[in-house]
């Protein structure tokens, strides 16, 4: 697996030393529709995602002069917020910046990212912007160097990835350790702490990076 250069940029989404996460402080409380419902216990607004899911809180580093997260990078890690802020609103992993080419949303894979028996095709990778898709060839360990490229025209919400709690002899405690991605229309979702989240591909073609490079590249005039 080739080592991340770590003289140059760092993806946005990259956890950094210093970034921890945070007392769990969990609860679960009975709801109007039945079921129990996963908390905090001085719970906040921003502890939800859009579809009222409850995630797992990490602390955040200052940024430097350039907005980005300062700090040594944990290639293998991605801060759970910075990774549901790229792919709740479809932005770069490296930059942070819109992600949606001329040509589609830029998905990348990694060999083990796919599951050949598995028809639709889910990602918890942000998508990454015309500009820097050498640089997250280059840097994200998962790719290991030579990514699959899905050009996708959409790519709705699936689901998240994270934990499943329950109540236990000693209260909350959790009773799935993360697996595959939970759709959000899961009766479960109200008891899961997430941590990534997962779009999935819809309306796609697969390409290597070669071929995607040319694509991207304007025709001689």
């Amino acid at each position: 697996m080739p080592t991340p250069d770590t003289s140059g940029p760092v993806p946005f989404i990259t956890q950094r030393e210093g970034e921890d996460a945070a007392p769990d402080n969990l609860t679960l409380l009975p709801h109007i529709d039945g079921r129990l419902h996963l908390h905090y216990l001085d719970g906040d607004p921003r502890d939800r995602d859009l579809r009222d899911v409850l995630w797992a809180r990490c602390s955040f580093n200052p940024l430097d002069a350039r907005g980005q997260p300062t700090g040594r990078p944990q290639w293998k890690l991605m801060h759970p917020y910075r990774q549901l802020m790229c792919m709740q609103a479809l932005r770069c992993q490296i930059c942070a910046q819109p992600a949606r080419s001329p040509l589609g949303l830029i998905f990348l894979a990694g060999p083990h990212d796919e599951n050949p028996g598995v028809a639709q095709v889910l990602t918890n990778q942000p998508p990454v912007c015309a500009r820097h898709v050498r640089t997250a060839a280059r840097l994200c360990p998962h790719l290991q160097g030579g990514p699959t490229v899905h050009l996708a025209q959409s790519a709705p919400l699936y689901g998240v990835v994270g934990t499943l709690y329950g109540l236990g002899a000693d209260g909350v405690q959790p009773v799935a350790q993360p697996g595959p991605p939970l759709p959000y229309s899961h009766p479960d979702i109200t008891r899961f702490l997430a941590s990534q989240q997962v779009r999935r591909l819809h309306s796609f073609r697969t390409l290597d990076l070669d071929q995607l490079l040319q694509e991207l590249t304007p025709p001689a005039v």
